[in-house]
Parts: C-alpha cells; sequence; structure tokens
C-alpha cells in the first residue's frame, strides 16, 4: 500500500521523508520489520517501542511511526517519520486502512461490562447464524470466522490481529460480527479506528484494579468505548447495573436500555427457574430458554435488545432465544450417572459473578439440597478481591473449599493465605470451609463429601484447559476432572 494512502486519515504532527513510496509490511513488533515495512513504536505496558528503533538501521524500512522523533532522524533519508500524538491510536487506525477498512464492510456489535462478555457476545454471533447470515466472533473463548474455530490468546488482540481477523470474516461472506471489548483493550487504544453498529454494556464491579489502580479508572475504560461510538450506531446498557446509566453520557450513539427489574425499552423478567433453563418473557413475550440465573437472564435480554436494534424480525428473534444454548464453561452442568448429584463448572472469577451463580443455583436448589462450592483466585492479579469472593462464597454456600486456580508466579498457599483472611472473623464460615492447594483433589473432595440433591459449583476457570504455573502452562480442565470424579460415584 502507498504510504501516503495509508497515514490519509492520521492525525500527524509531522512528516520528515518522502511520502509517495510503497509499505510491504505493517508492524508493531521490531524483530519482524524489514525492508520496505512500516514500524509502529507503540508505547506499551511494559516495553516502549520508541527503544527498538536503533535496531531497525539496516534493515531498509521505509517508515516509521512515533511519539518522540529520534535525534538522528534527518541523518537517514531512506526513511520516513511521522510523528503522531499517540502511536496506540494511530496503529488501530492504521490497521483498520491497511486491512481494507472491514470493520466498515460489517454490521460490528461490541460487548463490554465485567461479567457476561463472553455469553453475550457468543450469543449475538450466534443468534445472527441462527437468523441465517454469515457472522464472526471474537470472544474470550474462541475466536469464529463464520464456523471456522480460530484459538483466542486475549480477551481482545491488539489492532493489527483484530483487523487481520475481521478482513477474513469480511472475505468469507460475513455480514455480521460479535466482539468483546476488554477494559485493557479500551484503555491501550486497540479498539482506535473500528466503526461498530452497536455497543452493549453488561455490568460493572470490581476486577482487574492491578491494572487500573482505581474503579473510576476501570469505569473510564469501559465508558471511553461508548464515547467514540458513532451517532449512527446504537447504544444499549443495562439499566440494572448502577454504572448503567453513567456509560453512556456522553455517547453520541443511538440510546436504548434493557431491565429484569424496571421499565426499559427491552424488558426481560423470569417466571420460572429450573437448572436446565429458564422459563422468561421478553418485552411481553414468553420464551423457554436453556439458561439458568438472573445473570444469564439479564445476558439473554441484552441479546434480544440487540437482536431487534439490528433490525432482525422480532417473531424470529423469539423462536430463536429458545434455541441457543449455553458458552462452554459458564454455567455448564454435569450429572452423576445415578442422576442424583449435579455439578456446575462456571468461569465465575469474580465476587459478583460467585455471587450471581451462587445464588442461582439457590433460586432453583432451594433447602431442598446443600451447595458445595470450590473456588480460588489467580496469581498475579488484584488481590483485593481474594477475600471478597472466599467471604462471598461462604455466606452463600453450605461447604466450601478454597482451592488454587491459575497461581502464575505466586505460591497457591498464600493466594489461598489472602482467601482466607476474609473469613477470619467469621467462625461459623471458617466451620464449613475447607483449604485444598491441589485443585484435582479438592473438586474430587467435594463429589466425595455431596449427597444426593446437593450441587457442586466448580468456579474460576470454566472453559480454561490448562492450569498456569510459574509461567508453564500445564494440561487442566474442570469439567473433564469433574466429570471423572462423578464417574467415581457409580
Amino acid at each position: 500500500m502507498n504510504l501516503k494512502q495509508l497515514i490519509g486519515q492520521l492525525k500527524t504532527v509531522a512528516i520528515i521523508g518522502e511520502a509517495d513510496k510503497e509499505i510491504s509490511l505493517l508492524t508493531a513488533d521490531s524483530r519482524q520489520a524489514s525492508e520496505g515495512s512500516m514500524f509502529v513504536a507503540v508505547k506499551g505496558v511494559t516495553v516502549d517501542g520508541h527503544t527498538f528503533i536503533p535496531g531497525l538501521k539496516g534493515k531498509g524500512v521505509a517508515a516509521v511511526v512515533v511519539e518522540n522523533l529520534p535525534a538522528d532522524a534527518d541523518r537517514d533519508p531512506s526513511t520516513t517519520y511521522i510523528v503522531v500524538d499517540n502511536t496506540s491510536i494511530a496503529l488501530g487506525h492504521l490497521a483498520s486502512m491497511w486491512y481494507g477498512e472491514p470493520s466498515k464492510k460489517l454490521r460490528l456489535v461490541g460487548v463490554t461490562g465485567t461479567n457476561g462478555k463472553t455469553t453475550t457476545a457468543t450469543l449475538i454471533y450466534e443468534m445472527a447464524r441462527l437468523m441465517g447470515y454469515k457472522a464472526g466472533l471474537l470472544s474470550t473463548v474462541v475466536n469464529y470466522i463464520d464456523t471456522e474455530a480460530v484459538h483466542a490468546t486475549q480477551t481482545t488482540p491488539d489492532a493489527l490481529t483484530i483487523n487481520a481477523l475481521l478482513a477474513r470474516m469480511v472475505d468469507c461472506g460475513c455480514e455480521y460480527a460479535a466482539m468483546e471489548v476488554s477494559s485493557h483493550a479500551a484503555d491501550q487504544h486497540r479498539i482506535a479506528g473500528l466503526t461498530f453498529a452497536g455497543g452493549v454494556f453488561t455490568n460493572l464491579t470490581r476486577d482487574h484494579l492491578d491494572y487500573h489502580k482505581t474503579v473510576q479508572a476501570y469505569l473510564n475504560a469501559k465508558k471511553s468505548f461508548f464515547d467514540g461510538l458513532t451517532p449512527e450506531a446504537f447504544a444499549l446498557t443495562n439499566l440494572d447495573d448502577k454504572t448503567g446509566e453513567v456509560m453512556l453520557q456522553n455517547t453520541r450513539a443511538r440510546k436504548y436500555t434493557y431491565s429484569l427489574r424496571t421499565v426499559a425499552d427491552f424488558r426481560g423478567r423470569v417466571i420460572e427457574s429450573r437448572l436446565d433453563g429458564t422459563l422468561m418473557s421478553f418485552n411481553g413475550r414468553e420464551v423457554d430458554v436453556l439458561f439458568t440465573g438472573r445473570f444469564n437472564a439479564c445476558n439473554l435480554t441484552a441479546v434480544f435488545g440487540a437482536s431487534v436494534l439490528l433490525g432482525w424480525p422480532l417473531e424470529t428473534i423469539l423462536v430463536n432465544m429458545s434455541r441457543l444454548v449455553p458458552v462452554a464453561g459458564r454455567f455448564q452442568t454435569f450429572h452423576s450417572a445415578c442422576g442424583n448429584l449435579t455439578a456446575i463448572v462456571d468461569y465465575a472469577h469474580t465476587p459478583d459473578a460467585v455471587v450471581n451463580v451462587i445464588t442461582a443455583i439457590r433460586e432453583v436448589v432451594g433447602n431442598r439440597g446443600n451447595i458445595i462450592t470450590v473456588v480460588g483466585a489467580g496469581g498475579n492479579r488484584d488481590k483485593g478481591k481474594r477475600p471478597i469472593m472466599a467471604a462471598e462464597a461462604a455466606r452463600l454456600s453450605d461447604r466450601v473449599i478454597l482451592t488454587s486456580d491459575n497461581p502464575r508466579f505466586e505460591e497457591p498457599a498464600e493466594i489461598l493465605h489472602d482467601m482466607e483472611a476474609g473469613l477470619a472473623d467469621n467462625p461459623e464460615a471458617r466451620r464449613k470451609t475447607l483449604s485444598i492447594v491441589d485443585r484435582r483433589e479438592a473438586i474430587r473432595a467435594a463429589v466425595k463429601m455431596a449427597a444426593a440433591g446437593d450441587v457442586i459449583l466448580i468456579a474460576g476457570k470454566g472453559h480454561e484447559d490448562y492450569q498456569e504455573v510459574k509461567g508453564v502452562k500445564h494440561h487442566f480442565d474442570d469439567r473433564e476432572e469433574v466429570k471423572a470424579a462423578l464417574a467415581e460415584m457409580i
């Protein structure tokens, strides 16, 4: 692509050198820089791309995008330097141009919030396919190019990867796409340059404070996504969350609301709950869905609203709501061979998510059975939520086993110690709680202590098929482990 065309939409501070030249490769990785390429010096969280510019000499790099112009820039006439205010934002716009502005050729819906992003984005993707369209998905669990699964490494990938995947969706005939928009991605401008048909907000509770430091900064990162929507887009927010209306304060998009509790543009209501589904109504129309819990009912109401706002026929939407199935590792249910024990694997890894999933189980089980919860917390992440998660699990469950999640570079026993601190002033909670460092043994212990009619919740990892220890990912799948433990009960 011609450099002049590539940078045509950038807000440049200065251009030093020739702009009429061909670019063979766009990259933010100096190791990939080669003859004729453009290197974008992004200032990351831990690494500043500007430090790699001296190493580009001799590689024949055609252009470099910078925030700070190197002192010797004028000594290399073969390289053009483009100065911008923010290279992260510039990379997003450059990536979009490089791949032919694919987001403008799709109806792209972004979903942000603490909990429910994966479920909501995935179900919008599934709904598009049920409506007869080819569609794509960018999510925590897996990316999809229509029906082709592509391994996901991040909730929201970097700008180049996003646009490469969107371009593949366009090439294979997709008309719609849904993507999770993480707070990290919004804060780091990974979604810069994308055109969204709509945005959905699920909720906001404590998470990622190891990165954002404060809840306000976390909120602002989420809100920035809606601030960037165009007047042609829709912005759909959850009125049941106290920050729902805040998210839309400064958006230029068309504003819509959804709720389970109050009057809204899209009103959901739980009529009857079961472990294998729920009878709901959407704007007064009853539908039996294959999901359990108010948090899932909330997600489904968001999906219903987004589907209507995308212009799909109401009657077909209602029929397809009953055909949607739960996402892998989200309230995924398993039964013992004799049928008297139920285990649920869920990705709940924040205090609010733990409360939601246990409450959903209690609404169905009542006092007819015990809830036995196995829960841990990830290492090298927000330590403040650890005691809160343990306290909430103990408050709502009949028995609790604290265990490892992904310890990463922390000692598992130290993480459990942090969780146990949440029970220090509650003798009853301490009596009903065990700590078992080995997650496999914790799951087996939970199944062994369960009696007929009890429900075992395995929380925290959901769809993940690994456990990360000291920088190494070892195969571990809660779903496999609980099925094996249940099989031993025969």
